[in-house]
């Protein structure tokens, strides 16, 4: 009997859990970890440069108090969000942001450890710094956020918050945290030019994060209302073999039940596309907008080797 179990555990393990993916997820957590680390120890740190979240408040913390080691300060800083979220959440929304956190924050120590050694600092132009401390941060943050993961901090606060105040942007919670953490830093520092070297910290690192996480493909989204919808499915499939999505709409302005067009094209394609529908009708109403990522036919072939 106990050996069944002890088979059925192993299984459910495996299961959950299985070997290539988390050999992997570690990859992925150690390289992007290497990359976040050197932006802390080689450019932010040194520079007097505190980005925002949980790093940021260890920088401050090991300014004030040199002894602690930064990784340690952003472990045990994480520590009560961890138990927090094991609570709320269970052990399946933590495990891997866990598992990242602690990886990151060793990785920083014993960076930290080879940097003196060697004296691997740049403190030079402050600017430079920045820009890139910021590209690093938005790397390594990149790779540990492909495989699922966060580097816990703000994060994981904003999404308990966000379950007490609901109403409140996710993303607007995080940056107000980010934004306490930057003024922190302007009095810490004692330095007006610091808060401002964090905001392109800011700035720099959500730009490389996007650009790791959904590359350089910003395909637009159409959407079109026009009353002659058959003629100009028929010159969108028939010039740029595209699938058109035909969705009921109602214009509350003249309560008319109308159809709406939907497809996705390349960039270099928008202009085509309004010029074909402006030839078929010259009164559409024309919505166009950014797309992070499409996936199918005619654009990101959809697998599942990401995910692996």
């Amino acid at each position: 009997m106990k050996k069944k179990d002890c088979s059925n555990f192993i299984s459910d393990l495996r299961r959950d859990f299985p070997p290539k993916t988390v050999a992997l997820d570690l990859l992925c957590y150690i390289v992007g970890g290497f990359c976040y680390a050197a932006a802390v120890n080689i450019f932010n740190s040194p520079n007097s440069i505190a980005q925002g979240g949980a790093t940021g408040i260890a920088i401050l913390i090991n300014y004030i108090f040199p002894v602690l080691p930064i990784g340690t300060i952003l472990f045990l800083i994480n520590i009560p969000l961890f138990v927090a979220s094991f609570i709320k959440y269970g052990k399946n929304f933590i495990m891997k942001t866990f598992t990242a956190t602690l990886i990151l924050s060793a990785i920083i120590d014993i960076q930290e450890i080879v940097i003196s050694k060697y004296n691997i600092i740049y403190t030079g132009d402050r600017l430079l710094a920045a820009l890139f401390g910021g590209a690093l941060c938005g790397l390594g943050l990149g790779i540990v956020f492909s495989r699922g993961a966060t580097t816990g901090g703000t994060d994981i606060l904003g999404k308990l918050i966000k379950s007490a105040v609901p109403y409140v942007p996710m993303g607007r919670l995080v940056m107000i945290m980010d934004l306490c953490v930057v003024c922190m830093a302007g009095v810490v520092y004692k330095s007006i030019e610091s808060m401002l070297y964090a905001v392109i910290v800011f700035f720099v690192s959500g730009r490389t994060l996007d650009f790791v996480l959904y590359g350089t493909d910003r395909n637009k989204l159409l959407l079109i209302i026009t009353e002659k919808y058959d003629e100009v499915t028929e010159v969108l499939r028939s010039n740029f073999y595209r699938g058109v999505t035909v969705v009921n709409v109602e214009n509350t302005y003249d309560k008319q039940n109308k159809k709406m067009l939907l497809t996705a094209v390349h960039p270099n394609e928008v202009a085509k596309v309004k010029k074909m529908v402006l030839s078929v009708d010259p009164r559409p109403f024309i919505i166009i907008t950014d797309s992070t990522e499409i996936r199918g036919q005619g654009f990101k072939p959809l697998d599942n080797k990401d995910e692996m």
